[in-house]
Order: C-alpha cells, then structure tokens, then sequence
C-alpha cells in the first residue's frame, strides 16, 4: 500500500452518512480527537487529497466504517492489502532514530535482549527501564532492542536527554511526530501537552526511547532526584506507566528516576532491567578487537572479572595493556594485585586513565565535554588557548581514541555519555575552587558556554556546565552580590601589573567571557562595568543593556552582540554556502559568516526597504531590489554597488539570476517581469500579463523558463527568450507570494495566501497536487538541493519540511513569533535559513529539527505617537512590545506599559485625557488608565495587526483599522465590537473621525479611502485618486477636508462634502507614512520615509518648511494640543520636537539604547560591519 491514499467519491457518500448518524460535522472536533488527527488533515480527507494511511483508516473507523471501502480502488492491490485485513504495521509504520547511535560492534547480550523483548510484546509492558553503570552498555541494548521490534510498533523515536532538554521541548517534538506533523495547536500546561502525548500512544503503537535519563537527575547523594527544573519528567513517567495503552517507553540511566521505584515490579507493567557487565566470553571478544595480547583463559578471566565485564572499562584497559604492557596481561595482573587499579564504578578507572593524560590530552578531553557534541578538528584547533601545532593536536586526539576515551565519527570527534559527564563533573568540581582561591587553570583555558555554539548546545552549556558552578559558588559566597564583587575583584586584578592573577595568568584567555557569561546568568546589571583592554572571548552579549560598559582596546573574538536587524523579508546562501545574505525593513543588505554568525559585509544604497536578493551562480555578485523601484548589483568581496537599475515604476518584490550568470529577472508591484543584462545592467525585456503585484520569480535550471507568482491569484510560465507567456496556472484562491522549481525543472512548488502549497506540471501549468496544513498564508517556498524536501514558511510562524515523494509532513520548525517571509536550503541541503517579522534570522538543522542559530535583531521600525490634550504629555509604541508615556517637557520618559505580545504599530489619547489606547501587531487593542498605566482591558476580534486606532471626540468610541481589511468600532465602556466594515480589499493602514464623531476615514491598501457613517455603518464614500497603499488619514478641524498620505509619495486633500480631491501636494520623494492637521487647520505636517517632515499651508499648497534630522524614515506625525510643537516618530529610534513657528529642535526623544555609549574604540576581533552595528545601537568609538 502507498504512503498516502484518498478517498473515492462514492467512499465520502458512504461516510458521510455514517458521521450524519454520529452527528458530528465535517471536521467536528470529536472526530479529531479519536482518529487523533487535525481538522486540517479532515479537510484534507474531504476534498479527496492524499492523507498518510493510518490516518485514513483512523478517520474511517472513527465512524465505524471500513477503510477499504472508501478508500480510491486503484490504491489497493491484492498483495498489499494483507489478505484483505488492514495493512501491516511494517506498511504504516514511522520512523525516526534522531541520534541514536550507529553501532560499530555488539556483543552478546541474547539473553538480556530476549527477557526484553517478551517484557515488551508478550507482556505488554508500559514503560521498560534499562539499569546499570556508565559504560555497561545500556546505549548499545536500546539500539538494537528498538531495531529487533521496530517491525512489531507503528512509530518508533528515539531521543537523547544527554543536553537535558527542558520537558516541554520534548512533549512538543513527540506529539508532532505521533501527528505526522499536524499538531502545532498544542496545550500551553504541561498536564495538558501530557495528556495529548498519552491520546497517541492510547491511538497508535509506539515505541519512544528516551537515553540518557540520568542528564536530568540530580548527582550525589539524593538517588533519583530530578535536577532543579525537572520534576515534570516524574509526571510524564508516571502518566505513561500508571495509563492503559498499547505503546512501550523504553527509558535507559544509571538509577533509576524515584517515581520507579515505587511503582515498578515483576509482574507489573513498569518494570527495570538491572544490566550486567558481559559474560567472559563476549568479554574476550572486546579485548581481542584493540589487538593481540599474550595470556591464558584464567588470566582473561582475573580481568573481566576484575572490571565486572563492563564494555567501556574493558575497552579502555585493553589499551593500556597493550600501550603500556606490550600486550602482556600477566605483568597486567601484577599490578592489579598491588592494588594500583581498584574498580568499583567506571569514574575510578576514568580517574586513573585522565591522570595518565598530557598536558594537550586533558585540555582536548575538558574541549570535547564543553562542546557536547561531534566537532571537527578545526573547531577543536582555534579552541585550544595555547594554539599548538597541528600535529601536536592531531597526535593526541589519536592516543585518546586508541585509549577509547574518545570516538571518531562522520560528524567529528566525541566522548560517550559516560565520559563527557565525568569530565563535566571535574570542571564542576574544579572552576569553583580557582574562582575562590583565584588560582584561575581550567577557567583561563576553556569557555564554560561557547557564545558561537549552535542555540541548544548553548542552552544546554548553561544548564549543565554554568549553573551548577553558580549554585557552588553561591553556597560559598552566600548571595549574588558577594559573587558578583569577587568576580569584578579578579576582573581588576588582572588589570592590575602586581597583580598575582596576572602572573599566574599570562594570557587572560577565556577568564573575562567566564566571568561575564556567569554574571549573564546570575541577572547582574553590567552597566558602567570596565573590561577595557581585556581579553574577552566567547561572551554571549545579545540582549543584554551594556549601558557605559568600557571595552575600549579589549579583544572581542568570538563574542556575541545583538544586531540591528529591522523585519528581515529575505536571506540567500551563496553557492558555496559559507555566506548568508539577509535583507529587511531598515534598507542594508548584509552578509554573514557561516556557521560562525559573524557580520563580515554591511550594504548600503537602497532608500527604502529591500525586498528580496540573489546570488549570482559564482557567487562574486549578489542582487537586491527594493520597494525603491531598483534593482541593485554588489561586489561581495567589498560591499560596493556596482550597478542600479531603474525601469520599473512600483516596488521590485522578487530577483532571480538565469542559470549562465548573463541575466536576471525581476517582477514588480507594476504587474510587469523585467529581464537585465548583469554586465550592461541595460533591460532586455518586459514581460506583461499579470494584472496585479508580481510577487515572485523564479528560472528554471536550464534557464529556458521563468515562472512568477502574482497577486492576481495566477502562476504564470513565461518563454525567457522572447518573454512570451506559455502557461497560467489556475487554482490558487489567494495571492501568490513565492515560486520555487524542481532540481529536474519539471515541476514548480507556489505558495500562497489561501493557506496551501500547489505543484504545478510546468510544460502543462496544470495543478499536480496540493499540501495543507498551513493555518495562514504560505509566504515563502524552497526546495532542498536534491528536490527530496520542500520547505515552506508562512503566516502561521511555522516552517514545514515536506517529504516530496510522500507528501507527508516531516517536520514543523516552531521558533519565530511573528510571520515567516523567506526560507532558503544551503547549498548541501542539511541546512535551512528562515527570516520573519520578528526581526530574528533562524538557522536550522533539517535532520534534526534543531536551531542552529540565531539572529537577533533590535531596530524600532515604527514609533507611533500621539499627544494628550493636558498639554506635557506625549505616548509612543516600540517594537520592544510596551507603550511609552513621556512628559515632553521634560524630555523623561514617565511610565512604560507592558502588555502586548508583538509590536505596538499605534497610540491614541481619549479625549479626557483619561485613557489612551493601543494597537498591536499581535492582533489586539489594549485600553491603559493614564494615571496608574494599569491595562483596563484588552480587545480582541481582529484577525490580523491593528495597524491603528482613534477615539470619536467624545472618547465613547474607538475605531480601529487592521491587516485583516476590517474596521471596527468599539464600545469604550464595555470593551464590546459595536460593528464592522467590511469593504475593503486589502490592509487597513489608517483610521480617522472627523470632529462631531459621525463619519470615520479609512485608508487602505488597497489605494482608496472609505468615508462610513458610524451611526449606519453605511460607506458614504469612496474617494479615489492614489496610485498607491494609502498609509495615513486625517480630518481637519472643521470637518470640511480630509488628508491623505500614500507610498506614491503624494499627499491629497479632499473636500468631504464633494468627495473630490482639492489639491495634491506633491514634494516627498518617498512614501507619506502619516499626516496631521494642526489645531487650527491651517497646517498640515506630512512624515515620510524620504527622512523629512514637510509643513504645509492648507489654502494654498505651498510647502512652508521642510523638517530634517531624522536619519530614516518618518513614520508618525502629530501637534500639541496648542499647536506650538510638531513631534515625529522615527524609524531612528527617536521622537523630535520640534517649535512649529521656529523650526528649532527643542527635544529628542529617546529611550536609551541596547548599548548606549558602551566604549568600542580599538577593539579587536570585530569586522568593521560589526562596530558599525554596534555604533547604531548606541556604542561610541
């Protein structure tokens, strides 16, 4: 049987009846919970497309009847239908080993792995547990028990808890497994994410393996304890041994976790497995593998005995009989009868082999531990502090694999649980003694967290290497503060030239990153801290306020700091992969380093937001095209803009090179493609057809065709050569945002609005197959190098990874917090670069699903104000989530208002003075009490961003404007919607009552403003005339005209009463972000992303002033309540005042910065992108 199946029509006629009798509806939630399925998975059962097979039987015998039955009858054959009864677990069953490890050699064990094997399918045991000590073998058993039964479960994950992952990380990959990737709703507690898992092991049998349980419990004397932070796991074990099912876990630790030993037993369906050391014989066996050895039964015997037949000790005593003993176990045995080996746990034969090490060998073993996992040998090169030779490093890397202390594998260099924990444990043991006696080794030589490591080794560095010295530490110091001054006092000694610390410690080394990764996590404010001229590598500084800290001259390799990314819309790899170029909403291109996250490349040209970008097939030139109408071409090897195209006449949303290098295609929101010649930057061609926004392009590898994606709903095949249109591809019931073709050229993958992801037959353009499972737009696809996965990023923050010759859902990537605009695969396929409105750039590892990096990013892209009417007092939305309220006067900022989840796109003032709203881009409205900045109540009904919100004269009444096309009004008092517009086709960018509160302006998007009747609800008016988004709305006064500002660079005013414009103000040379009358009337202040305010006589049109200062672009206006001073809101990050009748700046607004005046001068160790990032952020130098 296939992967996938539909059903037939007469097979839907036939359950349709049978839900009718259950009286459930199409997608009843009901129905969901017992075929332990989505309503997505239900629509798509529905509409007769391909849903993975034991989700179509559970669908059907969830209304009792049978599969075969409804299933399309040229899906079955005779022999794949198991003899007419329902298909074998082997033919449904799912897979994933995550990192179980591949074995290189297994002994014995027969009679452990049969007593298991009838533990689990004969007496149906819950949860099995694998008992014994380090290096037994308890690893190597779960891995070959879980293949020997991997034919007799429907599911079988195995997951490591060696990083100790925090529970719900874990409960949320295994449920999205169990659900073949349609759970992404999930339960917010714990108990509930619990119950959910428990619904699939009760629906489905499933094997999950969990190694390495002993990583989240506690060391010492409290056997079975959970590790602070834990005690959850002990619910879910609980929970899955104490509930009927018919799944197994499967769980391997040297104890057993305390909740077991109460509940488990011989005849119970919880039960442990005490595993012994090998018998004599597979004992041999291992000792013969290291090499020949001279010595009779008895005396191989004396040594197995000896070291209890562990496989770890056994390995590692081969090769010091063979090393240092010539292979001879007699003289061997002389010495273990003089007591010089006693064994009675693993970690006294570790203590004895580590003593044994070199200088370069132990430093190596403390290297492998930190980095938690597999590393190459570079990666272990540039962390050793003394930079020895290469070969020196390479020498002893080889005596510790001989020895067995560490493993080479495909990834790298490593060390087994066993012994990266003791060697964890000695630096837990030994960093907080230096700290105290400030006799610094082992904290000088290593970084406790290394700050460039992938996201979750970094998290689990913390949880497993820093936080247990801090809880040392802090059981000698007896609170933070001591800590924290101890920690500064060595600081200042190594500073010092008589200071012992500096004699001890030639090379300070890692010692400052140390010290301020430990204070990171201890929460101490480092303002004002001194660490010039310091050595400070490995210092994780993202996201932390460095306030006058002073790194002049110091050495920042390695080092980590937030970065000013606006919302990033787009990111290419270069063709050899070890670039990453990113675009966004603050106009710079700029490339990266991979895997390291450095900023290498800062490119600046664009005076608007940049759109998209490509890299050109040798990759020496990258594109870009911006909402400026152009297309840029930049060197990569220094940044400069070599070439700029101007041609189109409306943003450029997509750019694609053809596959010789020659030509490159662009599409714009002028409904037009362009082709251009990369040497001459002369355009070729235009390509006409589509009748809306051209949102993306695509070639395909032979160059021969173009496919675009439009926001006319179409997908469109055009003839490179002569721009000839061959094909349009119909179905698509939403824009088109992205187009991505097959390796082979043969198929295309689109995106779209309406939530699915279509593959189109390109010779044909017909619609082969459809994905759902998106719950929003899909913005974004890609495939992966080999055309074997689609990724696909969209409105709903998640990315899916589709397996192309399944269709199924192989993973959901949850991370970002806001949409997801652009994926990218690198150029071997392993890895996948997602940007999103959340201003973070996330690096992924498609194996595994984990996040590999992270960008963050920390520009205010809007900052809305308003004034109060009591004369001193002005608010401000952020991107940092909080509402500002500032006494202008003063310039301080006087209350700040927590609440909202995402950005704040708007403010407004009641009348009274009394509250002041705000709307966000987490799709709410929030009401504030001025005086006690309390939230009074939050309003929900908006589907998308509130982009804006105003309050009627009276203050009963507020209007709000949203992405969803909707305008709303609200009951003030209540919180109530007392109605909606609906007639919009596109985004509310504004919303406007004129002065008696009857009528309310709306604009939109969709290049109209809509005049309704708020007491009807009725349009009274549309008013026409922009040939672009109308971003802003105002009403004089008087009532008598309205303004509007729109992204064709235009400001309009209408005369209400004729509904006619009466005149166009014409001056910006960018888009009119917002507008605003003064008190009188007789003014109006314009804002625009051309960086300028511009005053305008009302009567006449004339341009009276034009306002600069602000280093970009202009997103709100607003005058005082005496019309004396205009205020605007910047993308820079501030708000100006500014005198209406002088001119003269008399404030700037600004909260202080993420490293506001730290000291950056002569550092070491950053690109100069880096310090100019930094400079933005407020560092000076």
């Amino acid at each position: 049987m296939k992967n996938s199946v539909r059903a037939s029509e007469l097979g839907l006629k036939l359950l349709d009846r049978a839900r009718r009798l259950k009286k459930w509806n199409k997608t009843a939630e009901a129905w969901c919970s017992s075929a332990l399925t989505s309503r997505a998975t239900l629509n798509r059962f529905w509409a007769r497309q391909p849903i993975r097979c034991d989700t179509f039987i559970a669908i059907c015998s969830a209304v009792g009847v049978d599969w075969e039955k409804v299933v399309e009858p040229d899906q079955i054959k005779a022999d794949q239908i198991n003899n007419g009864k329902s298909p074998t677990v082997a033919q449904i069953k799912r897979v994933d080993w995550g990192q179980a490890p591949k074995l290189r050699g297994f002994y014995g064990r027969t009679e452990e792995l049969n007593t298991l094997q009838q533990w689990i399918l004969q007496d149906k045991c819950r949860l099995v547990t694998l008992l014994g000590m380090g290096g037994i073998g308890k690893t190597s058993v779960a891995v070959t028990l879980a293949h020997l039964l991997e034919d007799k479960f429907e599911f079988v994950i195995w997951r490591t808890l060696r990083n100790a992952p925090p529970l719900e990380e874990l409960l949320a990959d295994l449920i999205q497994f169990l659900s073949g990737q349609q759970e992404t709703n999930l339960p917010s507690s714990v108990d509930g994410k619990i119950l959910r898992l428990i619904r699939y092991l009760q629906g489905r049998r499933c094997l999950l393996v969990l190694d390495n349980v002993e990583s989240i419990l506690q060391s010492g004397d409290r056997t079975g304890s959970y590790r602070e932070g834990y005690a959850e796991y002990g619910e879910l074990l609980r929970s899955i041994g104490e509930t009927a099912h018919h799944s197994c876990l499967l769980l391997t630790s040297r104890e057993p976790p305390q909740d077991l030993i109460i509940l488990e037993g011989e005849s119970l369906p919880i039960r442990c497995f005490p595993l012994k050391g090998l018998s004599d014989t597979d004992g041999q066996e291992i000792l013969k593998e290291k090499g020949n050895f001279a010595g009779d039964d008895t005396q191989w015997l004396t040594v197995i005995e000896h070291y209890a037949g562990n496989p770890l000790a056994l390995k590692m005593v081969a090769c010091v009989v063979r090393d240092f003993f010539y292979g001879n176990i007699a003289q061997f045995l002389n010495f273990l009868k003089q007591g010089s080996f006693i064994f009675d746990d693993i970690r006294d034969l570790l203590d004895r082999q580590f003593q044994r090490l070199s200088a370069t060998q132990q430093e190596l073993m403390y290297w492998l531990a930190i980095n938690r996992e597999p590393v190459f040998f570079k990666e272990l090169e540039q962390d050793v502090v003394c930079h020895r030779c290469s070969p020196d490093i390479l020498q002893s890397l080889g005596s510790l694999q001989r020895r067995s202390l560490i493993e080479k594998t495909s990834a790298g260099f490593t060390q087994q649980p066993v012994v990266m924990e003791y060697m964890v444990n000695r630096l837990i043991e030994q960093i907080p003694e230096e700290i105290t006696s400030q006799n610094l080794a082992l904290f000088r030589t290593h970084a406790l967290v290394k700050a460039t490591a992938a996201e979750y080794i970094r998290d689990s560095q913390v949880s497993l290497i820093i936080e247990p010295i801090i809880e040392r530490l802090l059981a000698s110091f007896g609170c933070t503060k001591n800590l924290s001054n101890h920690l500064l006092e060595i600081i200042s000694m190594l500073r010092s030239p008589t200071s012992t610390v500096k004699k001890i410690t030639q090379d300070p080394a890692y010692i400052c990153g140390n010290i301020i990764n430990i204070m990171r996590q201890l929460q101490v404010d480092l303002n004002s801290y001194d660490f010039s001229n310091l050595t400070v590598w490995q210092a994780n500084l993202e996201g932390i306020k460095l306030h006058n800290v002073n790194f002049a001259d110091a050495d920042l390799t390695s080092s980590v700091f937030t970065e000013t990314l606006g919302n990033i819309l787009s990111a290419a790899f270069s063709p050899d992969g070890k670039l990453l170029a990113t675009c966004d909403t603050d106009w710079k291109v700029r490339l990266w380093e991979v895997p390291s996250g450095k900023l290498v490349l800062l490119c600046e040209g664009h005076t608007n937001l940049v759109r998209d970008l490509a890299f050109s097939h040798d990759g020496k030139i990258l594109a870009s095209c911006s909402a400026d109408h152009t297309v840029k071409f930049w060197d990569v090897s220094d940044g400069k803009c070599l070439k700029t195209c101007t041609g189109h006449t409306n943003e450029v949303c997509s750019v694609a090179f053809s596959p010789d290098g020659q030509t490159l295609v662009s599409s714009s929101g002028d409904h037009t493609l362009k082709l251009w010649d990369i040497t001459t930057g002369e355009c070729l061609n235009t390509c006409t057809g589509h009748s809306s926004w051209v949102r993306s392009v695509a070639f395909s590898p032979d160059g021969k065709t173009i496919a675009s994606s439009s926001d006319d709903h179409t997908v469109k095949f055009w003839d490179s050569g002569t721009g000839e249109c061959l094909n349009t591809g119909t179905g698509h019931r939403d824009c088109v945002g992205s187009v991505a073709f097959t390796s082979d050229g043969k198929t295309l993958a689109s995106g779209s609005g309406d939530h699915t992801v279509k593959f189109w037959e390109v010779s044909t353009g017909r619609c082969l197959r459809t994905y759902t499972g998106h719950s929003s737009g899909v913005y974004s696809v890609a495939f992966s190098p080999d055309g074997k996965t689609l990724a696909s990023g969209g409105g709903d923050h998640i990315v899916r990874l589709w397996d192309t010759s399944t269709n199924e859902c192989l993973k959901t990537l949850h991370g970002h917090s806001n949409q997801v605009f652009s994926v990218a695969f690198s150029p071997y396929g392993n890895t996948l670069v997602c940007v999103s409105l959340d201003q973070k750039v996330k690096l992924w590892d498609c194996q595994t699903g984990q996040c590999l990096k992270t960008w963050y990013g920390n520009t205010d892209w809007a900052m809305p104000i308003a004034f109060s009417s009591d004369g001193h007092t002005l608010a401000s939305g952020s991107n940092d989530y909080t509402v500002r309220v500032w006494d202008y006067g003063t310039g301080s900022c006087i209350r700040t208002l927590p609440g909202h989840t995402d950005f704040v796109y708007s403010v407004a003032f009641s009348s009274d003075r009394k509250t002041l709203a705000s709307g966000s881009t987490d799709n709410t409205i929030r009401l504030w009490d001025v005086s006690t900045g309390c939230c009074i109540r939050t309003l929900h009904g908006h589907t998308d961003w509130v982009f804006s919100v105003a309050f009627s004269s009276d203050g009963k009444t507020l209007a709000s404007g949203s992405a969803d096309h909707t305008v709303k009004l609200w009951d003030v008092s209540t919180g109530h919607c007392i109605r909606t517009f609906q007639e919009h086709t596109d985004r509310l960018r504004s919303v406007a009552f004129s002065n008696d509160g009857k009528t309310l302006a709306s604009g939109s998007a969709d290049h109209t403003v809509r005049l309704w009747d708020c007491e009807t609800g009725s349009c009274v008016g549309i008013l026409r005339g922009h040939s672009n988004r109308v971003h802003s709305v105002a009403f004089s006064p008087n009532g008598e005209l309205l303004a509007s500002g729109s992204t064709d660079h235009t400001v309009k005013l209408w005369d209400i009463r004729e509904s006619k414009c009466c005149k166009t103000l014409t001056g910006h040379t960018n888009w009119v972000l917002s507008v605003a009358f003064s008190p009188d009337g007789k003014t109006l202040s314009s804002g625009s992303a051309d960086k300028t305010v511009r005053l305008w006589d009302v009567s006449t049109g004339e341009c009276l002033d034009i306002c600069t200062g602000h280093s970009h672009l202009v997103s709100s206006v607003a005058f005082s309540v005496d019309g004396q001073i205009m205020a605007s809101g910047s993308q820079d990050q501030t708000v100006r005042l500014k005198d209406v009748e002088t001119g003269e700046c008399l404030k700037i607004l600004r909260t202080p910065r993420l490293y506001e005046a730290m000291n950056i001068t002569g550092v070491r160790g950053l690109t100069e992108a880096q310090k100019a990032t930094l400079k933005t952020l407020g560092a000076i130098g």
